[in-house]
């Protein structure tokens, strides 16, 4: 049964070690998604001493009793983040920003079963994340454009 630092925080796993204790911190401070790497460079520029290949896993351990949530990305690389809840949940990603919202999976779960079924599947869990971008980032892109277009049209 994972064991919890505080009603807070995320929760640490059976083996709390000081290196263990800081990631789960810094991941208790981030909005969005991380990587390995990023959070390493993190823990680094606040001295708290923690080896790149223990960051990997104590992730893997935080994933593995569904303390952080983990973000599949094409190119091959994991994020991740603190999780929120203990309900069933799917995330919608900004790609631009990495802002994230925990979403209800509305008719991907009844979908999700019903392929299971058809193909004579008992389900046993599925991912589904939306990636997007978010309204600030749109339109800070709207902006850009504009300019950019602003000044292509004085150029002339």
């Amino acid at each position: 049964m994972p064991l919890s630092v505080s009603s807070s925080k995320p929760k640490v796993g059976v083996r709390n070690t000081r290196q263990r204790t800081a990631v789960v911190d810094l991941l208790s401070e981030l909005d969005n998604f991380a990587s390995a790497k990023e959070i390493h460079r993190e823990l680094e520029e606040r001295d708290a001493r923690v080896g790149l290949t223990t960051v990997y896993r104590t992730l893997q351990s935080l994933a593995e009793i569904d303390a952080v949530d983990v973000l599949h990305m094409a190119s091959g690389e994991s994020l991740y983040r603190a999780c929120h809840t203990d309900d069933h949940h799917h995330h919608l990603v900004c790609t631009e920003c990495g802002r994230t919202e925990e979403i209800d999976g509305g008719p991907v779960e009844k979908w999700a079963k019903d392929v299971a079924k058809s193909h004579g599947f008992r389900l046993t869990g599925h991912d589904a994340e939306i990636f997007g971008v978010c309204q600030d980032c749109a339109a800070h892109q709207a902006r850009a454009e504009a300019q950019a277009k602003n000044r292509g049209a004085a150029a002339k």
